[in-house]
């Protein structure tokens, strides 16, 4: 089962949430956008910016149950809502965990956003990362449990 599976919390109460929670973690700005395809949240810390993509579920995907029974019409765009719902309360979750890491001294600020940071090229750390992890060959990466110097 899904976080928030069910909820009923309206997407902007959940948006509200997570302005509420980086404005008390010191974020300076705050910005949302929203698409049929994904949303986004963005913020910045100390200059630094920090973007979190959103993708927006697919509506082909609720055009059945998850036993494979067919929904009427009329009941996908309701699955869909739900499921927009849900994310966005999994990613007020999310925020909410970074941040209390952080200041936990669990985790520092790079730990918990440095794929999301915002590079010069408007890309993220991540964005521009992902190529490269997905050329990586099994195997090639060394674990070990001492910390880089």
């Amino acid at each position: 089962m899904s976080y928030a599976q069910g909820t009923s919390v309206p997407i902007d109460r959940s948006k509200a949430e997570i302005e509420r929670v980086l404005a008390r973690y010191g974020a300076e700005r705050f910005a949302y956008f929203t698409s049929a395809e994904e949303a986004a949240i963005a913020f910045q810390v100390d200059g630094r910016a920090v973007r979190m993509r959103l993708l927006m579920p697919e509506p082909d995907c609720f055009v059945e149950t998850n036993t494979g029974k067919k929904r009427k019409p009329a009941a996908v765009p309701r699955e869909v809502d739900q499921e927009v719902r849900r994310r966005w309360r999994a990613l007020a979750l999310v925020v909410k965990a970074k941040l209390e890491a952080i200041d936990s001294g669990i985790a520092t600020f790079e730990d918990e956003w440095l794929a999301y940071l915002v590079t010069s090229s408007g890309k993220t750390v991540g964005e521009q990362l992902a190529p490269q992890l997905a050329e990586a060959k099994p195997g090639a990466l060394l674990l070990s449990w001492e910390r880089p110097s």
